[in-house]
């Protein structure tokens, strides 16, 4: 018999994650605005309401009052697909991250994850390797040469790096014994974060996270001195919306990962001595999301302070010495984890 009421939870759940990611890419453009111009030694947004913080809204109204336009030459369908298929794989990653410890309700244990499988890390993998479908299609439909240009930088830029990150993350379920992400967080109780065992496979998975989002030094698909605008060229209104919030989106999640692997997700100093399993929840929720706006601050950061890679110097990068070190990363983990166990 179908229990109605955990379906009713999950759906909350979910609702909740795709409200709080959709808000998360919204503000994420007014801090990385914000962010540029401190270091640029300028003001940044402040005329749209106080402090500029109806800035996101501002451009959102924009992006819906935009002209809508295909291009005649383009392969209509697949050009309205690309940005849906980018949008669609940037939001389905978070259903398997937790979110924070479960909560007791009623006598109930309400879980903040959506989906707990045990192949969770492979889960997220295999939408990541999905995700540059959508720039893919985009920029092959759009008939454009320098949106396939883009297209064709952008998969073998993803190809490359999944290589990478994905060695690194073998090194951590080497430790945990477990491609569970709950396992994982829970095996980081307290302050036993991974980023302490593995601080080699945290700057590879950070470095290939920035090459995955697109972010700079590695935002080589939409590299407009060379490109215009990359694989969204041709695209506008909505449709270069949902590609702007996919990559927001990806940004906030790829956050949330490396702070579930490497800095023990909602786990904090002292969990231990709160013993209301609601505040315990509330707190372990509040600190995961802590530390995943501060990784957002980061990305940010090193888009504004480094200068962009050469498309040569990225492929070097990433198949002569991420690969390299993640393999020798990996060879390590496996001789301590046999020789302390």
């Amino acid at each position: 018999m179908t229990d109605w009421t955990i379906i009713i939870e999950k759906a909350i759940l979910v609702v909740s994650i795709f409200g709080i990611s959709l808000v998360v890419a919204m503000y994420s453009t007014y801090g990385e605005r914000k962010i540029a111009a401190f270091f640029q030694d300028r003001v940044g947004p402040n005329r749209a309401g106080p402090f500029g913080l109806l800035q996101p809204l501002a451009d959102g109204g924009k992006m819906f009052f935009k002209e809508e336009f295909i291009p005649d030459k383009s392969t209509k369908w697949l050009f309205i697909m690309g940005p849906g298929i980018a949008m669609l794989t940037a939001c389905m990653t978070s259903a398997v991250i937790p979110w924070g410890p479960d909560v007791v309700l009623a006598n109930r244990t309400i879980s903040l994850q959506v989906a707990n499988p045990d192949i969770g890390i492979l889960y997220i993998l295999g939408i990541l390797s999905l995700g540059v479908f959508g720039m893919m299609i985009g920029g092959w439909a759009s008939n454009n040469k320098y949106s396939l240009y883009s297209a064709i930088r952008a998969s073998s830029q993803v190809i490359s790096y999944e290589l990478a990150m994905g060695l690194s993350i073998i090194a951590i379920i080497m430790m945990t014994g477990s491609l569970s992400l709950s396992d994982i967080v829970a095996s980081q109780h307290g302050i036993n974060w991974n980023i302490f065992y593995q601080p080699l496979g945290f700057v590879i998975f950070m470095t290939t996270a920035l090459a995955e989002c697109n972010r700079a030094p590695f935002d080589m698909a939409e590299c407009e001195t060379e490109l215009i605008g990359g694989y969204h060229t041709e695209y506008s209104s909505m449709k270069l919306g949902f590609f702007l919030f996919a990559e927001y989106i990806n940004m906030f999640v790829s956050s949330a990962i490396i702070a579930t692997l490497f800095f023990g997700g909602y786990n904090f100093p002292g969990m231990d001595s709160i013993h209301n399993p609601i505040l315990l929840s509330t707190l372990g929720a509040l600190v995961f999301f802590a530390k995943i706006f501060f990784f957002i601050f980061v990305f940010m950061w090193i888009r504004w302070t480094l200068p962009r890679f050469r498309y040569d110097q990225l492929m070097h990068l990433g198949w002569k010495m991420l690969i390299p070190l993640a393999i020798i990363n990996m060879l390590l983990t496996g001789f301590f984890t046999l020789w302390f166990h």
